[in-house]
């Protein structure tokens, strides 16, 4: 739905509820969209955020991998003599 600002004025309660409900909400000026209407997230609180990342630790443990050192990683690319070969 597009509406003006000046006529958003008189329906803000209306076309907030509306935009919780899903609906799109874009307030133009001078016929350009300006706004959108969004409904807010629900904030996170920090009991959630903190499984949240545990989780994604216990992810990660589970998926890596012994591999080669980072340090020797790229020693293919010199020579016995220390330069690019």
């Amino acid at each position: 739905m597009r509406i003006s600002v000046s006529e958003a004025k008189a329906q803000l309660t209306e076309l907030v509820r509306r935009a919780e409900a899903g609906d799109e909400i874009i307030l133009t000026r001078h016929g350009q969209a300006a706004v959108r209407l969004v409904p807010m997230k629900a904030a996170v609180d920090s009991e959630s955020r903190r499984a949240l990342l545990e989780a994604a630790r216990a992810s990660g443990r589970g998926k890596a991998t012994i591999g080669p050192s980072a340090a020797r990683s790229q020693d293919f690319l010199y020579g016995d003599d220390g330069l690019p070969g």
